[in-house]
Parts: structure tokens; sequence; C-alpha cells
């Protein structure tokens, strides 16, 4: 009995996956925007928290990602009137359902990508 052959995609299969992908890392591929979800996994944080938890990221930087983020759909931003006003972040279930693949990813860098030197 011969093995059956490894199943090869069609153009569209490939077609469709490239697009899912080009549109995951235009979001996911700007610097922090997975450490921001990752730092948010734990719960809701407001933005010196996430500031602190980031560690290296201007605030301008900071804020930009946040409202990626929440325009992707994947953190929600809440304003409690105070006083005093105080605006916290969470991630959605969209970013829930995330997790999962960034720490995949966190694994495999372990594993498989040189420590980054300090200089």
């Amino acid at each position: 009995m011969t093995p059956k052959p490894p199943h090869r995609p069609d153009t569209d299969e490939c077609v469709r996956g490239a697009s899912a992908l080009t549109r995951a890392f235009g979001v996911l591929g700007k610097r922090w925007s997975g450490v921001v979800l990752g730092n948010l996994r734990f719960g809701p944080a407001g933005f010196r928290e996430l500031s602190r938890a980031t560690g290296g990221v201007s605030d301008s930087v900071l804020s930009d990602r946040l409202s990626e983020l929440t325009k992707a759909g994947l953190i929600t931003r809440a304003v409690d009137a105070g006083p005093p006003v105080s605006v916290s972040y969470e991630l959605t279930p969209s970013g829930q359902a995330l997790i999962p693949a960034l720490e995949q990813i966190a694994q495999w860098a372990e594993e498989h990508l040189p420590p980054e030197s300090s200089q």
C-alpha cells in the first residue's frame, strides 16, 4: 500500500492564508502590540501600568498601539468619570482568543531565537 501524499493546498487556499497572515501581522507586526496584548492577559490595566509593564515604549507609541488595538477590536477602552478620571484597557473576546497563539510564539522564540544582547 502506497502512503497517501501530504495535502497540497490549492492556489485559493494559499491566497486566503496569505491574506489572513497579512491582516494579522498588519496589527501584530507593529512593535509593542504583542507585548501590550500579553500584558493585558492578566486583566484590565491603566495606561501607566501598561507603560511600566511594557518597558522601553514611549508614551506616544503606547498610545498609538492602544488606539490601533482598540480599532482592531482586540481591546476595549473604559473611562471611569471619577473623580479622578481613570482609563483602563481590557482584552475583548477576540483579544483573549489570541493569547494562546502569543504564548506559542513566545515559547518558539525562547527555543529558536538567540537572546537579545544588552548593549
